[in-house]
């Protein structure tokens, strides 16, 4: 069936967002416009809203509708460890741990040259200022175990060993709660490979 013009430019828009297929982005258009309007109202001003102030933080690239993000912002996290992620979404899964006390830096992506996504679209000069000020001395590499994703901590281990500085990775195994049976090799390989002393 042909929609119309702008139902059909709505669909493909909602298209752009992760996970949502074709069937998924027609269906939320139809709500939007048939039962949810007032939602769809709402929704339509707080992305307006939320793209005319939110911005990339000036020293970490997270997020942000000030100059500095609350963590950079903060003088209670510990400036020595620097905790290198791929998206803003991971620097809220990991400070919803409640496990870490240091800063952050956001690459906004991975190394991927096959997608012309090279040094220069991850922030490297904004990561070389900090790394300058000398007061890093470890650097966490949280970037996702995936192959684009070790390349890049890769990259970001070299760097700090040219500066003297400590990388390490996260660790990557069995997850809390899980069963072995069910876990995929490539997991239990490094799972049995980062074992530690009890």
């Amino acid at each position: 069936m042909k929609f119309s013009p702008r139902l059909a430019q709505l669909i493909e828009a909602l298209r752009a967002l992760p996970g949502i297929g074709p069937k998924s982005a027609q269906r939320m258009a139809f709500h939007l416009l048939q039962d949810g309007r007032c939602a769809a109202q709402a929704l339509s001003q707080a992305l307006e809203a939320a793209l005319a102030s939110v911005q990339r933080c000036g020293r970490c690239r997270m997020l942000a509708e000030e100059q500095l993000c609350s963590i950079c912002a903060s003088s209670q996290r510990e400036t020595a460890l620097l905790c290198v992620v791929e998206s803003p979404a991971d620097v809220v899964a990991i400070e919803q741990s409640g496990s870490y006390r240091g800063r952050y830096f956001v690459l906004m992506g991975h190394l991927s040259p096959l997608d012309g996504v090279g040094p220069e679209q991850l922030g490297m000069r904004e990561l070389d200022a900090i790394l300058d000020e000398g007061l890093v001395r470890e650097l966490i590499l949280a970037t996702n175990p995936t192959v684009e994703g070790e390349a890049t901590a890769h990259f970001l281990a070299e760097i700090a060993a040219r500066r003297g500085i400590r990388a390490s990775r996260i660790a990557h195994g069995v997850p809390i709660g899980g069963e072995i049976e069910y876990v995929d090799g490539g997991t239990l390989a490094r799972a049995l490979a980062g074992r530690q002393a009890v």
